[in-house]
């Protein structure tokens, strides 16, 4: 990474986590993702799910009444104690925090039928390895669900910020195959709207949805 680069690491977002949920844009981004993955997932309450990069839950509390156990994994401690006193207050029993880094630390013992995340792949520098990780953290007939951005030219965080500027469907499409799923579908499930160097314009945000072999 070049000096120049700017990082959003943990402490960015626990700077952000006390006012997160109170952004329109990202709760109906979550609910729009949320429907996408019920519309592509027969979800059931005997499911175990992961939400990686789960922030403040936004994704993960509309569909808690349709899933078994929903573990919320995050870099973020800030995120995650927003997360736990929403569980707490209202007395959400299927749902646990986990402060983890699945880039930096060694597989977990558990595994999902399900796992799902929001916005939170372009922050990973090696796709191809967080792919294979989901892939081991699935039992066999699991599902991965990743909602992100298309490819963009750098203007939605800002061409300094190191991270994915995006994914195009087909590349991203390839490394899921190598990574050992089946043929991954993509639908469009909402579009950001910003305000940029050289005016207004959308972001469409895909869900991509794949399975590992049973």
């Amino acid at each position: 990474m070049s000096e120049d680069k700017i990082v959003l690491d943990a402490a960015h977002f626990d700077s952000k986590a006390r006012q997160w949920d109170e952004n329109p844009v990202f709760r109906e981004r979550a609910e729009k993702i949320a429907n996408g993955i019920r519309a592509a997932v027969p979800l059931s309450r005997s499911m175990s799910a992961l939400d990686y990069g789960s922030g403040s839950g936004l994704l993960s509390f509309p569909l808690k009444d349709e899933l078994g156990h929903i573990t919320l994994k995050d870099t973020s401690v800030g995120m995650l104690a927003v997360a736990e006193e929403k569980i707490a207050a209202q007395g959400v029993a299927n749902m646990s925090t986990r402060q983890t880094d699945l880039t930096a630390e060694p597989l977990p013992d558990e595994r999902y039928d399900l796992i799902y995340s929001s916005m939170t792949l372009h922050h990973i520098p090696d796709t191809d390895a967080i792919l294979k990780t989901f892939h081991d953290l699935l039992n066999p007939g699991g599902w991965l669900c990743i909602a992100d951005l298309d490819k963009e030219d750098g203007s939605f965080h800002g061409i300094e910020v190191d991270v994915h500027h995006g994914f195009a469907r087909k590349d991203l499409a390839e490394k899921v195959l190598r990574a050992g799923y089946g043929a991954p579908h993509f639908d469009t499930v909402f579009e950001i709207v910003k305000e940029t160097a050289n005016g207004t314009r959308p972001y469409p945000v895909f869900l991509m949805v794949a399975r590992r072999a049973g």
